[in-house]
């Protein structure tokens, strides 16, 4: 069904979305801000595992994706390609690159085309063409591994339409039933619910989570700090006078969560003994374990979190000044409808997910009482319908798009169409090729055990 723990993941600062605007292919969703689209969230691998087996089935291991540039003559075409992958035991390492050819060919035919003859000068030209540095990009990705189950992940990136380096830290400690994760980034790119990408020059995480159950109850915990104010990327796409996400201000905050969980299934087929007549019938092993049987089913979750600014409490945001504590409950629902067993060639999957989501009760509340005013929370007081259909096109490839609509303004906020290779050798894995109107991005990744 479709991932209910986004109402409590939106609430810290670790849930990672999908974009090629940067190499390591994710931003993250701002803090407090309406639930992104299901078909938003980042693979749980690391760009660049993903890149070393996407490179098996691509043309020379190179894998296109598309981002608008800062530069508009850079265009949003890119290419992108696993350089280097050295690896051991307990180490691994991997060199990632990536190239945009609009520019480059643009130049190329303008010389060819003013030039009065082919002589030494055009070809020198073109060379200088060629080694534009705005034109590539590359990142550099190492992980240790310390003792038996923690791991440091160590990343930099240069773009090469950007100043600077894009850097990242992770530490990651599975506890006995907890998992601790500490990340630092500088800078730390986010993407609020209007499609916008803010940078925050400094970024600091350490956060405990109880393990994510099937249903029943589950909490997170942890710090974050952020310093200096966030910047807008591809400022174009940014209009005047906009101001940058609350939660993105700088400051220390401390913030906690729980939320319940709880499934239900309305109808599930049962496995009929002793029938002669379905064990005759040839058996089919399902694309996806995760969407091998038809059903009908309900879930829910409902939570409540809490955040303290121990620092930055007196800054005006917004013009108004950030209240040192501030609680807040969310929710989500969802019915799931699913015909077929994804097994046969064609016509064995149809699948409907319907989620509502309250990202604030209290900014609900408030504008129920005192619908007359403007406040700031008109973001946050609309439920959103979100609607995920998926369908069967042969085998195992499946059409499916995500869309979200905004109930109090009766709109379509965000939408994003994709088409799924399933890959049975990985039980619940996936090529998913996504693209987002809204964005106007599009790029290619593996999931596993994700729907």
């Amino acid at each position: 069904m479709a991932n209910l723990n986004s109402a409590i993941d939106s609430v810290f600062w670790d849930q990672n979305v999908s974009s090629p605007q940067t190499l390591e292919g994710t931003a993250r969703s701002v803090p407090g801000e309406p639930f992104p689209l299901d078909g938003a969230r980042a693979s749980r691998s690391h760009r660049i595992q993903q890149l070393s087996l996407l490179r098996e089935g691509f043309p020379l291991g190179i894998i296109p994706s598309l981002a608008p540039a800062s530069d508009k003559r850079l265009g949003s075409f890119s290419l992108n390609s696993l350089l280097l992958s050295p690896s051991s035991n307990n180490w691994w390492l991997g060199l990632v690159g990536q190239f945009k050819p609009k520019k480059l060919f643009a130049d190329i035919k303008a010389d060819i085309s003013n030039a009065e003859e082919w002589d030494l000068q055009v070809v020198k030209d073109t060379a200088k063409h060629i080694v534009d540095k705005s034109l590539y990009s590359i990142g550099l990705w190492t992980q240790i591994a310390l003792g038996t189950s923690s791991s440091l992940l160590l990343s930099t990136e240069r773009l090469g339409d950007k100043n600077g380096l894009r850097n990242k830290l992770m530490l990651v400690h599975p506890l006995e039933k907890h998992d601790l994760t500490v990340e630092a980034a500088w800078p730390d790119l986010f993407l609020d619910n209007k499609g916008r990408f803010w940078d925050v020059p400094e970024s600091l995480n350490v956060d405990v989570s109880s393990l994510v159950p099937e249903s029943g109850v589950r909490y997170r915990f942890g710090l974050h700090k952020s310093r200096g104010n966030p910047q807008p990327v591809n400022a174009a796409g940014v209009e005047s006078g906009s101001d940058a996400p609350t939660s993105l201000m700088p400051g220390l905050c401390a913030k906690a969560a729980v939320s319940y969980k709880v499934n239900r299934d309305l109808w599930r087929p049962q496995e009929k003994e002793g029938n002669t007549e379905e064990e005759d019938k040839p058996v089919f092993l399902p694309y996806d374990l995760r969407l091998k049987e038809p059903h009908a089913a309900i879930s829910g979750i409902v939570g409540s979190s809490l955040a303290a600014w121990i620092t930055g409490r007196g800054m005006l945001v917004n013009g108004k000044k950030r209240s040192p504590i501030s609680a807040d409950v969310f929710g989500s629902a969802c019915y799931t409808f699913q015909k077929g067993r994804f097994s046969k060639l064609y016509g064995d999957l149809t699948r409907v997910d319907a989620r509502v989501d309250l990202p604030s009760a209290f900014a609900l509340a408030k504008k129920l009482f005192h619908a007359s005013s403007n406040n700031s929370d008109d973001t946050l007081w609309s439920p959103r319908l979100n609607l995920i259909f998926q369908q069967q096109v042969a085998g195992p490839i499946v059409f499916k798009v995500d869309s979200q609509f905004q109930v109090g303004a009766a709109r379509m906020e965000d939408v994003i169409y994709s088409l799924n290779y399933s890959l049975r050798l990985l039980e619940s894995g996936k090529i998913v090729a996504w693209y987002s109107p809204k964005r106007k991005e599009g790029m290619i990744e593996l999931r596993v055990f994700e729907f």
